[in-house]
């Protein structure tokens, strides 16, 4: 029987990835296409998609073990951080969640720890991109890049109706109706997740270049929540504030992500005539130093 090579094999989750990560940004991009009756449709559908693109992904690095573990950690930790949230108020403060995003775990909705899923895997990209020497600078960098999503994430949801916060200030400049002990919760949530999956996914191999699927979900996510709050949903206070605070890891990211797919140091190749010409003055040099 024929056995397929190491190539094609690594090939086909890496197909898998991309195909995924294509459907998740088409379902996104007709979120705001919907009808109001209907946004909860492609809310649930874009994140099941994009919670699976990671999970291939991650597969794709680290093999089955990868997906386990960020499935585990991502997916266990977001619903028991989400889980203690609905029942204590720590540490995100006192919310609860409406009924609309469907069945429920914990009082938690179930696409909630796919969510978790679903960037914790390019924010550790990211983190491991941007700082790679050390675990406790990956932690805090893709902390900070998982949980400044939030900035986008709350806004819209709580906008959607999807959960409300009883006491929904102090905030954000710009961004009312969201607590700060918000952010403080999913930072601190944010930097554990990020640290317990830099540690059981073992370190990445020095100098290798980010991962394209997270690359390409990371700064899809960036890039399309800007443009939708500004354009689609009414937030432009939250374009702003978003799009500084996670630009301020998506843009380096960025550079690292164009740096590695236009490697340095590339000239355009001379022209016939000029090599010829170059070709015959260093034969007149080896002449002459004969």
């Amino acid at each position: 029987m024929l056995r397929s090579s190491p190539a094609l094999r690594r090939g086909r989750p890496d197909r898998t990835a991309w195909t995924l990560v294509a459907a998740a940004v088409l379902t996104q991009i007709l979120y705001p296409l919907t009808p109001q009756t209907l946004l909860v449709v492609p809310t649930v559908v874009s994140v099941v998609i994009f919670a699976a693109a990671s999970l291939t992904d991650a597969a794709r690095r680290h093999g089955a073990r990868g997906a386990v573990v960020l499935l585990v950690v991502a997916g266990g930790g977001g619903l028991a951080a989400e889980a203690v949230g609905v029942a204590t108020g720590l540490p995100f403060g006192a919310y609860a969640y409406t009924g609309s995003l469907g069945a429920e775990l914990f009082d938690v909705p179930v696409i909630v720890p796919l969510a978790w899923i679903m960037m914790a895997w390019p924010a550790l990209v990211v983190g491991r991109s941007l700082v790679a020497s050390s675990p406790v600078a990956v932690a805090a960098v893709g902390g900070v890049a998982l949980a400044a999503w939030d900035v986008f994430l709350d806004p819209q949801m709580v906008d959607a109706g999807h959960w409300r916060w009883t006491h929904p200030s102090p905030s954000l400049p710009l961004v009312p109706g969201i607590p700060l002990s918000n952010y403080a919760g999913w930072l601190v949530v944010s930097v554990l997740m990020i640290a317990a999956l830099d540690r059981l996914l073992g370190r990445r191999r020095a100098g290798a270049p980010p991962s394209g699927p997270a690359a390409a979900l990371y700064l899809w996510v960036y890039a399309s929540s800007v443009l939708a709050h500004l354009a689609f949903f009414g937030l432009p206070g939250s374009a702003l504030a978003g799009g500084v605070l996670m630009g301020l890891v998506a843009v380096p990211f960025a550079r690292v992500v164009w740096r590695a797919a236009v490697p340095s140091g590339l000239a355009a190749p001379a022209p016939p005539r000029a090599e010829s010409a170059l070709r015959a003055v260093r034969g007149s040099d080896d002449r002459r130093a004969r």
